[in-house]
């Protein structure tokens, strides 16, 4: 039985061999209908990689993807050697290697990036592939593939024997949950999934039309062609503890500092309390001062805030940070300290990688969020949910969790989304979605004030958040 599967499967191989070194020749004196296509999937791979990282294609064909994506390491795959030496010619500043995708032995990982791009339904044994990959990984390796729906699956044949796409042989047409399923056997997670390209064909207008808006939408999202994901390997819990670093923003917050010092945990190899104090009318300098001076036991600091608004306050407090881990707490402890455990524990043991609060699981203490705002919560949660394409369910909750590597990259990326986020709340989640970070709401009990009043106008905030809402659209769902 293994002999006969061997002999199938090399039959398999060489059959594909054989096809695609004719369509390499093909495409020497031919384009089709196809420019357009892969045109458009180049933007959005632009749009989801960032450049100068270690990036391996598998399936790369002429490399054109590949050297699209401006990698500082560039590694193509393919099994027709007529597809591998039109790379070679054409994109000598990348390596190209004749291999085929079930067996990757040869490649020194990790890569930062790995894209399989229109390959999963050419191959014999998909799981496989994805085995061999999952080695090819480090912790924060992003896998994105593009497979085509089934439902083109008559269009496209009927466009080969026109003569206008390229000629196929057996396609497997996998499924969204296929993918989901096999994924899963080979060790990776499924950060999201989206569907893009309503119209292959380079339209002017129309093609934008349909490929940034219409695709992203209801009913229109079901006759897309080419279904993605955005994947990551499924995490293993590091050896090493990291220092975590607690910024607190405290503003008109004298009455809970010393709470913040009794309540806050010790976790990981350690914790550091970054107090950034903003143009408050109150005491709290002079209290954060006097804690510090009682507290030798405890590593912390306290910087004064000179630009405006919480998010500037956590920026500051974050670039004067020494841990590995940075978490956001609020000084108005509505968030009781003590949680801070559980988000360390979820971003530690892999849970996720960007560990957000929300306040809307557990039932509230009476006046903890006035009813206008669980109102404006519950709607931007929403919101930003559909516009991210992950699930979050509380936007505006001050406590989040994030590794300090990733937050350089956000920062690093900032320009993409502006910097009129006062808050700074969406500043993180933006950049999160952005790097294809995993989100993960964390449930906590909100609790009423104790001390002070909140710094949030719902209405002239409410309305600001409705334009990051639009902002964030059309950068991220309709790109």
């Amino acid at each position: 039985m293994g002999r006969s599967l061997d002999v199938k499967f090399a039959s398999y191989r060489q059959s594909r061999r054989n096809h695609w070194d004719s369509v390499a020749r093909k495409m020497d004196s031919w384009t089709g209908w196809g420019s357009a296509y892969h045109a458009r999937l180049m933007q959005i791979y632009r749009f989801w990689v960032a450049p100068r990282q270690r990036i391996l294609e598998v399936g790369c064909g002429h490399g054109d993807l590949l050297a699209s994506l401006e990698p500082s390491f560039g590694v193509g795959v393919d099994g027709s050697p007529e597809m591998v030496r039109r790379a070679r010619m054409l994109h000598p500043e990348l390596e190209f290697i004749e291999a085929d995708g079930h067996d990757l032995g040869m490649l020194e990982g990790p890569f930062d990036v790995i894209i399989l791009s229109d390959l999963i339904d050419d191959l014999w044994d998909v799981q496989q592939v994805f085995r061999q990959l999952r080695g090819l990984c480090h912790v924060r390796t992003r896998l994105i593939i593009n497979s085509y729906s089934r439902v083109w699956e008559l269009p496209l044949v009927i466009a080969a024997k026109l003569g206008v796409a390229k000629p196929r042989l057996t396609q497997n047409w996998l499924t969204v949950d296929d993918v989901f399923h096999l994924l899963n056997l080979a060790g990776f997670e499924v950060i999201r999934t989206w569907q893009e390209i309503l119209w292959p064909l380079g339209t002017p207008v129309i093609a934008g039309l349909f490929n940034r808006i219409l695709v992203k939408t209801w009913p229109f999202k079901f006759f897309a062609m080419t279904n993605f994901f955005l994947v990551r390997p499924c995490q293993e819990i590091t050896p090493k503890r990291p220092l975590v670093s607690v910024i607190v923003a405290a503003r008109n917050e004298e009455g809970n500092i010393a709470q913040i010092f009794s309540r806050t945990p010790e976790m990981g190899a350690g914790t550091e309390l970054v107090f950034v104090e903003g143009h408050s009318q109150d005491g709290t300098y002079a209290v954060i001062e006097k804690e510090i001076a009682s507290h030798p036991e405890i590593r912390s600091r306290l910087l004064r805030q000179t630009g405006v608004g919480k998010g500037d306050a956590v920026r500051l407090g974050i670039a004067h940070a020494s841990g590995d881990i940075v978490m956001i707490l609020d000084a108005d402890m509505t968030v009781p300290p003590e949680d801070l455990q559980r988000f360390y524990d979820a971003l530690y043991e892999g849970r996720g990688e960007f560990i957000n609060g929300v306040r809307l699981v557990y039932p509230m203490e009476d006046e903890a969020m006035r009813f206008f705002n669980f109102l404006g919560n519950k709607f931007f949660s929403q919101a930003f949910s559909w516009v991210l394409g992950q699930p979050i369910k509380d936007t505006l909750c001050g406590t989040k969790v994030l590794w300090r590597r990733d937050y350089e990259l956000i920062a690093a990326n900032r320009t993409t989304f502006g910097d009129f986020d006062p808050f700074g709340d969406y500043d993180l989640i933006f950049g999160a979605a952005k790097l294809g970070l995993k989100i993960v709401d964390l449930p906590i009990r909100y609790r009423a004030r104790t001390y002070g009043s909140t710094n949030i106008r719902r209405w002239r905030h409410g309305w600001l958040l409705l334009r990051m809402v639009i902002f964030a659209a059309r950068r991220i769902k309709f790109t």
